[in-house]
């Protein structure tokens, strides 16, 4: 099979026509280029062109086969560009897994900064519980994992990426929702929307205990698992609830948000995790970008309605 030092042989010398410039432009002599040819034409079983002591001119075969020639080269050319980019870090896809709540805020911003600074790098996204993470991390599926807890595992390192308060997510038409600085306090005896058990247990176990410890008794009405559902009940007046400060991104026409001061200790937290063998070139830069939007995020005032 011919080599691609025989396509560029072969394209030089049928866009010269001439053998003497064409092996200039090849850097090499004359004798070495008629051989290439030769050998070429032998290969292919045709004549490409057709010699006489004065010109050089390509056959029907020639012309043939230097549309193909070409774009064979054009395509090899665009396979070693995209291996140097690859191993630049400026090209690939970098997978992160994340629990639904990361996606209200910051996420989408790190998509965007991608996007400008790096645009050959694709983001995957895949929402997941965090045992789907860890699975998916030992598996290499993802590449980065934004979690609820830290997953202390032997060849993963983790960062406290997200450490945000509680907000008050209000009905429009509660009197809280009017109210500059609810207190704790203001909740007792409130129809109250909790997470419920399972993958949202911390959550529950750190706002009923919250509760307990402060002698406020809310009116349980509701346990749900999703954020988002959490707000819409909200939003429909069935009751209060305690989110994630980035939930507040999140825009429902009849929800407010409030601060609330909470006892120390009680907040949310989100993890970033990674494999300590990751070898991705193009991970480092997005697992930046996951930084710097989770700062921006966590800097922005609350938005109230």
């Amino acid at each position: 099979m011919f080599e691609l030092a025989q396509l560029r042989c072969f394209t030089t010398l049928a866009t010269e026509l001439n053998f003497r410039r064409a092996a200039e432009r090849l850097h090499m002599t004359q004798p070495p280029l008629s051989r290439q040819i030769q050998l070429l034409e032998h290969q292919l079983g045709v004549a490409l062109f057709t010699r006489s002591t004065r010109s050089v001119a390509l056959t029907a075969a020639g012309r043939a086969f230097f549309v193909e020639a070409q774009a064979l080269l054009d395509q090899a050319h665009r396979a070693a560009q995209s291996a140097r980019q690859a191993a630049l870090g400026e090209s690939g896809t970098v997978s992160i897994g994340f629990v639904a709540s990361a996606v209200y805020d910051f996420l989408p911003r790190v998509v965007a900064q991608t996007r400008r600074e790096r645009p050959e790098v694709q983001i995957a996204l895949q929402e997941m519980t965090t045992f789907e993470q860890l699975q998916a991390l030992r598996t290499r599926r993802i590449d980065l994992a934004i979690v609820r807890a830290p997953l202390n595992q032997p060849g993963l390192i983790g960062e406290c990426l997200v450490r945000e308060p509680f907000v008050l997510a209000v009905p429009a038409e509660h009197p809280l929702a009017e109210a500059t600085t609810p207190t704790l306090a203001a909740l007792h005896g409130q129809p109250f929307i909790i997470y419920a058990h399972g993958a949202w247990q911390p959550f529950n176990e750190l706002l009923t205990g919250m509760f307990r410890s402060s002698a406020v008794e809310p009116d349980y009405v509701q346990s749900l698992g999703s954020t988002l559902t959490i707000l819409a009940l909200v939003n429909t007046g069935m009751g209060l609830a305690l989110v994630p400060r980035g939930a507040s991104a999140v825009r429902f026409e009849r929800v407010r948000f409030r601060a609330l001061e909470l006892p120390g200790g009680v907040c949310s937290e989100l993890h970033l995790v990674w494999r300590d063998d990751n070898d991705n070139p193009a991970f480092a830069a997005v697992r930046e970008a996951v930084r710097q939007a989770a700062r921006e995020a966590q800097q922005e005032p609350l938005a109230a309605n």
